[in-house]
């Protein structure tokens, strides 16, 4: 019978105590893929953990990441927005995103293919993902979902080693539409191999069922479904 574990993980980033949430099924003991989860910028949730669970239960070991450290849980939009500036584009996010991945592939006891491993985020965890790509990691994909798409230096580019896939909203005010130039001139001129779709009509957070800005960050459950089995098709795909 399926049993998802859920349990809290605490790690070290620079000194300071982070805690991340691990989730696979147990039900069989074969090693799986496992797949970080960068959060949206209210950082480690009930959201998150609700998502995680979701895609834990199609085979895959899921870690979802710490961003700000274990005593930050942001409670509202202007606490996210303060933590997530705090790391945005500074070398202690990709410092971040490397631990975190370490952290997963340390787990004892965990059925994980330490050489099956990707990275999905939402939002800000959307810029997180393609980030941790950006810096190297030993990753087959890495999946936004309505993430800006800027960073500081495009050559990293270079650095990436597996399929990258980027979902987006084609009515989304919050990813300036100039940056889908930039990133199609980045990956194309670093030979990576990369996807984009952008979803008519929907806007920033389609996947979030608690958005509810109209024209702004708002729920689409069509594009959302749309959205996540683009996902799930690569990662079937880079894990074969």
């Amino acid at each position: 019978m399926s049993q998802i574990i859920n349990r809290a993980v605490r790690y070290e980033v620079g000194g300071e105590p982070f805690e991340g949430q691990l989730l696979y099924d147990d039900a069989h003991a074969h090693p799986r893929p496992g797949l970080l989860l960068a959060p949206n910028w209210m950082g480690v949730s009930a959201g998150a953990i609700e998502i995680a669970q979701r895609v834990a239960q199609r085979g895959y070991v899921v870690f979802v990441v710490d961003l700000y450290g274990a005593s930050v849980r942001p409670q509202n939009h202007d606490e996210a927005g303060a933590a997530m500036m705090s790391v945005k584009g500074k070398p202690a996010l990709r410092q971040r995103l490397q631990a975190s991945l370490a952290t997963l592939k340390a787990q004892p006891g965990v059925p994980l293919d330490p050489n099956r491993l990707a990275i999905f985020g939402f939002c800000f965890g959307g810029h997180c993902a393609l980030e941790l790509a950006r810096d190297g990691a030993p990753l087959k994909a890495a999946i936004s979902f309505h993430g800006t798409l800027d960073t500081a230096n495009p050559a990293d580019a270079q650095n990436i080693q597996g399929a990258v896939l980027v979902l987006d909203g084609a009515e989304d005010p919050l990813v300036p539409r100039e940056q889908l130039a930039g990133f199609v001139a980045e990956m194309s001129a670093a030979g990576v191999d990369w996807q984009l779709t952008s979803y008519g009509g929907a806007a920033h957070s389609f996947t979030d069922p608690q958005a509810n800005v109209p024209g702004k960050m708002q729920y689409d459950a069509k594009v959302s479904r749309r959205a996540f089995a683009a996902m799930y098709d690569l990662l079937d795909e880079v894990f074969a």
